[in-house]
């Protein structure tokens, strides 16, 4: 079952996953980033330029198009659907923003970060997130960010 831990007040979201990207790099684990658009282009960029002495390898998938077989060993997958992520990455993080849903096929991840925005809205839909993982069971933590 998915181990899902809540990342919540996040003030600066590529900030946060520059530094969850870094922590599962150094564990040698696969991560999918699922957001919005606007929000993977500035992670994709940040990727390409954080430091300029290491290269982190990733890839912008869009829905429908399978990857050439060559690149799905890349670590970092960045969507807007889980449907471009190969089987075996095992973590999914998750920027919802305003989105109460919970993303369609996160079951099959390990783990999943759940990352809750700093403003009254996102706080709001990481709430009802929240709700329906516990109502089906799932083990969940809370990391607050906000002091």
């Amino acid at each position: 079952m998915t181990e899902i831990q809540f990342h919540t007040g996040v003030a600066e979201p590529l900030v946060h996953v520059m530094k969850l990207l870094r922590k599962a790099e150094a564990q040698g684990a696969r991560l999918a980033v699922l957001g919005p658009a606007a929000l993977l282009d500035r992670i994709s960029q940040h990727l390409w330029s954080d430091d300029p002495l290491s290269f982190r390898p990733h890839l912008r998938a869009r829905s429908g198009l399978a990857p050439a077989a060559h690149l799905a060993r890349t670590p970092v997958w960045l969507v807007e659907q889980l449907d471009p992520v190969p089987a075996d990455v095992d973590r999914l993080l998750h920027l919802a923003g305003e989105a109460a849903e919970a993303p369609l096929g996160f079951e099959r991840f390990a783990r999943l970060y759940d990352i809750v925005g700093a403003d009254p809205a996102s706080r709001l839909a990481g709430r009802q997130r929240w709700r329906h993982y516990a109502d089906r069971g799932y083990a969940l933590s809370h990391h607050p960010m906000d002091g």
